[in-house]
């Protein structure tokens, strides 16, 4: 064997540079979080060939000293830590100090730069291979310039790797995209191949930031956008998540960023996805740009070489704070926040309108032959419903009482009452209805204009809500088991078994741990004693171990009660009186994720006089 030796200080860059440069898009990222790290409040980015062929980087950040240039070549070298405390507390975007290293070892590098206060600029350049850096004087303003030219000249079998201009650059462009949005009090610009592609100025207000976000990401997502800033147990939500009806075919508008770095990371993928969990229509993907902050020293970023993933100290608690803040944001959703008209110069509203979901048919668009039609009981109102008003509020919450005897009547709607007349200015969010058409949607009319709802879509949900607000009001019943089941886990199940049993208990079941690597099911919820039970149990020890927490039972519950909310709900082709259709409106109007089904699809839209009047061309 051949004898251990030292590597040269070339082949251990070009090493660290198979880590940290696969792509110009990873070079630009070292090198705009270097420039961001000094202080830059400008920073220009000029590309050619997608970045292969030059990639130059200028900033006016506060820059770097003459001694200190031809060190900052070296592997290991860094101003940003210097002890154990500075690494366990990040607080800047790069520290490894292998960055500048790396990328000078694959590339023809050329660093100029002045720093604050000096009189001159001095430069140093390298060409990838094993030589003194030379440092000499320069013309240049405070700030530093990086430019990187002829990606992977000296490696060609890498160079091999890279896709073309355009699949490089749009790479690139995605890198520069996370950066900005990052950013906001910073500017950036791009330009490739001389063409001008950003320009971003600095945002300081929630208005502009908006913008740039629509600029960077899309128009139809930021009005669409649910805006979040929420605060409990020392962590912080900002930013923005789309609703449900704008939803994406790819995971590709999904941008999350921890005290300020972008991250990807498995537990906040799953809170987000949890939170989404009965709004969200099959196969489709949410859109968010959100910001979460916390102590420095509650998340570890020194796990990846490209600082991409991060590890939470406490990630249950992270974990339950996303969830519940964007379920509660989504929830708190009513047409009365989304029916909001702010005509943009094109003549079209700028309001929390979003593209339709896919079409869908068969069960879940409700179509169903030979079905029952069900009758409103117009005879058995309840006292508490009260003619509409312009300050109804919601319905109390339904009195602790037979959960079963709550499923019986799930089908029926609450009685409808005559409306009175109303002024233009006290119209509810969803207006009055005045047709149906086809026996399918409810056309009513608002303040802003035309509303078309579809009635089995909008009865759905509220039925499913009332459902499961139902069975939280008595808690979850359970039923002991005639025969307990035995289910073998591994020891590190059935050790997350034993830590979570107040939780299994919460939720209805009960295990028992037998041995080393086995448990007994006891009890289980009534509701899912039809389901497979140490299936669903080995799936939430899954969960438990992976990301601290488990809805596995509660999502099947909930699969159960939107089956039944769906059969028990009107139906198209059941002709609807004015009033009824009015009392459907109205429960819309308090009924939380009323703008979505039970599958995701959206329930209702709106159109304004200004959209229908530049439909039918009014005023030109």
């Amino acid at each position: 064997m051949n004898r251990i030796h030292i590597l040269s200080p070339r082949l251990a860059n070009q090493i660290a540079a198979g880590e940290v440069v696969e792509r110009p898009a990873n070079i630009l990222k070292e090198l705009v979080e270097n420039a961001l790290d000094a202080g830059a409040r400008h920073i220009d980015v000029d590309v050619e060939q997608g970045g292969i062929k030059l990639l130059r980087i200028r900033d006016d950040g506060h820059g770097i000293g003459k001694d200190d240039l031809p060190l900052s070549l070296s592997r290991h070298a860094t101003s940003k830590i210097g002890t154990l405390d500075d690494l366990e507390a990040v607080g800047t975007l790069g520290f490894r100090g292998e960055a500048l290293a790396s990328i000078s070892s694959v590339t023809r590098l050329t660093l100029t730069s002045r720093e604050s206060g000096a009189d001159e600029a001095w430069q140093v350049q390298t060409e990838g291979r094993d030589m003194q850096a030379s440092v000499s004087p320069a013309a240049h303003p405070v700030g530093t310039t990086v430019e990187v030219r002829d990606l992977f000249f000296n490696t060609p079998a890498r160079r091999k790797f890279l896709r073309t201009e355009k699949t490089e650059f749009s790479h690139l462009e995605e890198g520069l995209k996370r950066l900005a949005l990052s950013r906001y009090d910073v500017a950036f610009s791009l330009r490739h191949n001389g063409r001008v592609i950003h320009s971003l100025r600095p945002a300081e207000r929630t208005i502009d930031k908006e913008k740039r976000v629509a600029t960077l990401l899309s128009p139809d997502f930021i009005d669409s956008a649910v805006h979040i800033d929420t605060e409990a147990a020392g962590l912080q939500l900002q930013g923005w998540v789309g609703q449900p009806t704008f939803s994406r075919s790819q995971a590709d508008m999904q941008y999350f960023f921890v005290n300020g770095r972008v991250v990807r990371d498995k537990l906040v993928a799953h809170a987000i996805k949890q939170a989404y969990r009965d709004v969200l229509y099959h196969g489709r993907h949410p859109a968010f740009v959100l910001y979460l902050w916390l102590d420095p020293r509650l998340v570890d970023v020194n796990v990846h070489p490209t600082k991409h993933e991060v590890r939470f100290r406490d990630g249950r608690l992270v974990h339950d704070f996303l969830f519940r803040s964007l379920h509660r944001a989504l929830a708190e959703v009513r047409p009365d926040a989304t029916v909001t008209e702010s005509t943009g110069a094109d003549g079209f509203s700028q309001g929390l309108q979003s593209p339709p979901a896919p079409s869908v048919s068969g069960v879940q668009a409700g179509e169903f032959r030979q079905q029952e039609r069900l009758d409103w009981q117009a005879a058995n109102a309840t006292p508490e419903r009260q003619p509409y008003s312009p300050s109804y509020s919601a319905p109390a919450k339904p009195a602790r009482g037979d959960v079963a005897e709550q499923m019986q009547n799930y089908g029926q709607m609450r009685a409808p009452q005559p409306l009175p007349e109303s002024a233009q200015a006290d119209m509810p969010p969803l207006g009055f209805a005045i047709a149906q058409l086809h026996g399918i949607y409810i056309l009513a009319q608002n303040a802003h204009g035309l509303v078309v709802v579809d009635m089995h879509a909008a009865h759905e949900r509220i039925t499913y809500e009332r459902l499961k607000a139902a069975l939280d009001d008595q808690g979850v019943q359970s039923q002991p088991l005639l025969v307990p089941e035995t289910l073998h886990v591994s020891e590190r199940e059935a050790d997350t078994a034993e830590e979570y049993a107040d939780e299994f208990r919460k939720l209805g079941v009960e295990l028992a741990r037998t041995s080393p690597e086995s448990l007994i099911i006891r009890q289980i919820p009534v509701l899912l004693q039809q389901a497979s039970a140490p299936q669903l149990i080995t799936d939430m020890l899954g969960d438990l171990m992976e990301h601290g927490s488990s809805d596995r039972l509660e999502a099947h519950r909930n699969e159960l009660l939107s089956t039944m909310a769906c059969h028990g709900s009107v139906r198209a082709n059941r002709r609807l009186t004015l009033p009824e259709m009015n009392a459907l409106l109205r429960d819309m109007e308090v009924t939380e994720r009323s703008g979505q089904c039970n599958h995701g699809r959206p329930t209702w839209t709106q159109m304004t006089m200004a959209e229908l009047d530049k439909l039918f061309l009014r005023g030109r």
